[in-house]
């Protein structure tokens, strides 16, 4: 009997109604689909469509082999069962990851598909786990955890998790889950296990790679790249929740431009609106946005508005779209999606009419004033029960397709900004899924809090974020929830955060400080308070020296943050980097979660513990390290201790290289 056949470039099995196909996607990886009783769709969640591939196949009456590059599957039928089983091998005939066999009478399935009431299924995906193995990436988790082997992890986005199913295994392989449906991840000692509470078919794509680097420059070919990152993007945002009226925008602008301090974007918080859904300024605070934005790009600073996918019943644009079916749908109840200064539904960003609209009201209430970077706030979106169950978009219900969200959120600028005739686009977000990248997403870890161990969690979460595909990454300098301005070991925490954040991808200070002030209007209705001052110079004068320093230690770094951002355009890198991907054959790299590399040239060693002033740091081998502070030369693949005093933190020059900064931090 003949279980296999080649069809155009794939190997196909079926049996007993399953249909699986393995076909090449891409250098060096393969995508492999399985559908019980359904035609294989060809409809992609993240996978742009490949170069043409030259694969070779071999067909045999209980095995078949396809080849493509580095990586091979073979398709084998077990001799109990007749039970399809697959193993993936790298060019060297290493196996990198292999389905669960049969287990003979017990029966298991490593494609279990449980019916669902219509025509979907309950997916559970299992495969074999090596405990040796190392894995990482899958996007943003709040753990303080590097190697994600023994994790469980949900895939769904909230409030702070971006969950990116694509990881880089240390056996030397990248795997994506092309599925957007809400499920779990387990990453168990015994048996790696995927599920998908609701979807037609089983996904998942491949890739094999001699290092980390060729691994996520093949996922990058993939699932797109970004572009390139503007100019105002490599230096300092200035940001706080809120500037709540026009003045208050223009003398934090004039005020860094009269202290000769480098500032590329000023950013204007949530509720410059009169409802959420309106996305526009609203006339009693902002009388004359046009003028504000001419100001500002006078002193050289661009503007950032925030924009929030909510839509309040009392909304000008509400009605409207309720009636042309652009809104997110409840299941059962009332469409009550988000409970925040009123009732709220969620526009649906899946849904080709709804981007059209909001951005055609972005571009007349915002582009056309002169903004060309937008703060995609609330991206998950953040439903005020996460009931997943309970709604639908018009790709599908979101147990099936909701965690695209994010990128259609990020699409629905990206697309607009170009028609409007913008090349180089940045727009801030606060969740991603595979293929954000390419619309421009710049992701920042959310409303975590001010916290030593939430700074430690950043550290972790850019890491993985980079290794997930996702580039420009950043986070609320000193964290967002519960700053207390006036305390002394805040002031500690977030002179430390700041000299993390300026080797970040991204250098955004920004918070809700306390004590918060309530605002009210002038028909006395409350409206978003504020918070205390979050300038450079509102934390006294040690804390605005070390500050400014760091500042203008960024302005020195231009020119290379320049080049990192272009290599991720072109090729995928990560800006900030695990030191295993620059070191790969060191084995302690691969578990030094709270020190990184910025690009490939500097080794960053935050100080993420309170009131430590020295701290361990290890120097991967086969470099030679410089300290940037007193340039001392030392040798990798040694611990040193390093000095570390309130105004300064350990950072190493790879092999000399960016010598302009020694003397400088």
């Amino acid at each position: 009997m003949q279980y296999f056949e080649r069809q155009n470039d794939s190997l196909i099995f079926r049996l007993n109604g399953e249909t699986v196909m393995v076909s090449p996607w891409g250098e060096d990886s393969l995508r492999t689909r399985a559908a019980l009783f359904n035609e294989l769709s060809d409809n992609s969640p993240a996978l742009l469509s490949p170069a043409k591939s030259d694969p070779v196949i071999e067909l045999g009456e209980r095995q078949a082999v396809i080849t493509n590059g580095k990586i091979h599957a073979v398709l084998s039928l077990q001799d109990w069962g007749d039970e399809l089983q697959i193993s993936y091998y790298n060019q060297k005939g290493e196996l990198l990851l292999q389905e669960i066999p049969n287990g003979g009478a017990l029966f298991l399935k490593a494609r279990r598909f449980q019916s669902l009431p219509g025509d979907s299924f309950f997916l559970t995906a299992s495969f074999v786990s090596n405990p040796s193995e190392k894995i990482y990436g899958m996007g943003q988790y709040q753990q303080e955890t590097l190697n994600l082997k023994g994790c469980n992890l949900e895939l769904a986005h909230r409030n702070s998790q971006a969950s990116i199913p694509f990881y880089v295994s240390s056996l030397g392989y990248g795997f994506l889950w092309n599925n957007a449906a809400v499920g779990d991840v387990h990453f168990g000692t015994n048996t790696t296990q995927w599920t998908a509470r609701s979807c037609k078919q089983l996904d998942y794509w491949i890739t094999a790679g001699d290092t980390p680097a060729e691994i996520e420059e093949a996922y990058a070919n993939a699932t797109g790249k970004s572009p390139m990152m503007p100019e105002y993007g490599l230096g300092f945002w200035q940001c706080k929740l809120r500037y709540y009226n026009q003045e208050q925008v223009l003398s934090i602008a004039r005020e860094y431009k009269k202290r000769n301090i480098p500032l590329d974007v000023i950013v204007i918080d949530f509720y410059h609106w009169p409802y959420c859904g309106d996305w526009r300024f609203d006339e009693e605070f902002f009388p004359d946005p046009a003028a504000m934005i001419k100001e500002l790009q006078e002193l050289g600073v661009e503007t950032m508005v925030s924009i929030w996918p909510a839509v309040d019943f009392r909304s000008e644009n509400y009605e409207e779209m309720k009636q042309q079916n652009m809104l997110v749908k409840s299941n059962s109840g009332v469409d009550v999606q988000m409970i925040f200064h009123g009732n709220n539904a969620f526009m649906d960003a899946t849904n080709p009419k709804t981007r059209r609209y909001v951005w055609e009201k972005c571009k007349q209430n915002y582009a056309d004033l002169g903004i060309r970077t937008f703060w995609l706030d609330v991206a998950e979106p953040e439903y005020t029960s996460y009931d997943f169950e309970n709604y639908r978009y018009y790709s599908g219900t979101v147990l099936e397709t909701g965690n695209i969200y994010p990128r259609e959120y990020a699409r629905l600028f990206y697309e607009g900004q170009k028609e409007n005739g913008q090349d180089d686009i940045v727009n801030l977000i606060r969740c991603a899924w595979a293929g954000s990248q390419r619309y421009g997403a710049l992701v920042w870890s959310g409303d975590i809090m001010s916290t030593y161990e939430d700074f430690r969690k950043q550290i972790c979460a850019g890491i993985h974020m980079g290794l997930s595909g996702i580039p420009w990454w950043t986070t609320d300098i000193g964290g967002f929830h519960n700053g207390v301005a006036a305390d002394p070991d805040f002031k500690e925490l977030l002179i430390r955060w700041f000299q993390f954040g300026t080797f970040c991808p991204v250098m955004r200070l920004h918070g809700s400080r306390q004590p918060y002030t309530p605002i009210y209007n002038k028909a006395g209705e409350l409206r978003e308070g504020t918070g205390t001052d979050n300038e450079v110079w509102s934390y006294g004068e040690e804390a605005y020296q070390i500050m400014t320093k760091f500042i203008r230690v960024r302005e020195l770094m231009r020119n290379y943050t320049r080049s990192l951002m272009q290599q991720a355009h072109e090729n995928g890198h990560p800006v900030l980097r695990a030191l295993f991907y620059e070191f790969p054959s060191d084995p302690i790299c691969w578990d030094i979660k709270d020190s990184y590399l910025f690009g490939s040239d500097l080794l960053v060693a935050p100080i993420c513990h309170a009131h430590a002033v020295d701290r361990q740091v290890y120097l991967p081998a086969g470099a030679s390290w410089t300290d940037a502070r007193t340039g001392a030369v030392y040798e990798g693949g040694q611990w040193i201790m390093a000095d570390a005093p309130m105004d300064t933190l350990p950072v190493f020059l790879r092999d000399g290289r960016q010598d302009y900064l020694i003397g400088e931090i």
